[in-house]
């Protein structure tokens, strides 16, 4: 089964462990979407994405314009528009991500799951782990040497490739 990234996105100024944030969190899969591929302006419109809809569609009917402009036939037409859809399945996940940060949800973790589900369980687990303010807060208070920590709420790169490490 292979393994995809998923990151979790809250509301600005939420501590974890505060089960609330979880009602109003948003997951987002990395990767290329094929239904925003095939569906362009609809996917966003579903994902209630209004401004990225709005500028998607407007490239999409100003490519269609430049082409006729242009006097291309209609073969080269059809390939600009599945190049523009292979573009917009690329960018789809940046542009949720994007959206959501601008909305006041931005980026706080992120994790490798095999399924939505699986990263639902794994990240809402990992959010709600009150353990983790029980730590040491630095290596002389536990008596042993660790490798220095980043900060677990700020979400600098997204490597969940090591979340075993945790």
């Amino acid at each position: 089964m292979r393994m995809r990234t998923y990151t979790l996105h809250v509301p600005e100024g939420a501590v974890r462990g505060d089960v609330h944030a979880l009602d109003r969190a948003q997951l987002v899969r990395d990767g290329f979407s094929s239904r925003a591929f095939a569906f362009t302006v609809l996917w966003f419109a579903w994902h209630r994405l209004w401004l990225a809809a709005f500028l998607v569609l407007a490239g999409l009917v100003g490519l269609r314009l430049a082409g006729e402009a242009l006097g291309l036939p209609p073969a080269a037409g059809l390939i600009v528009t599945l190049l523009a859809g292979l573009l917009i399945g690329l960018e789809a996940s940046s542009l949720r991500r994007w959206t959501y940060g601008r909305r006041g949800l931005p980026a706080r973790d992120a994790v490798l799951a095999a399924s939505q589900e699986e990263a639902e369980m794994k990240l809402a687990a990992r959010w709600l782990d009150r353990d983790s303010a029980q730590r040491p807060a630095s290596p002389a208070a536990s008596g042993a040497r660790t490798a220095p920590r980043r900060d677990e709420e700020t979400a600098l790169g997204f490597f969940p490739a090591h979340e075993g490490a945790r």
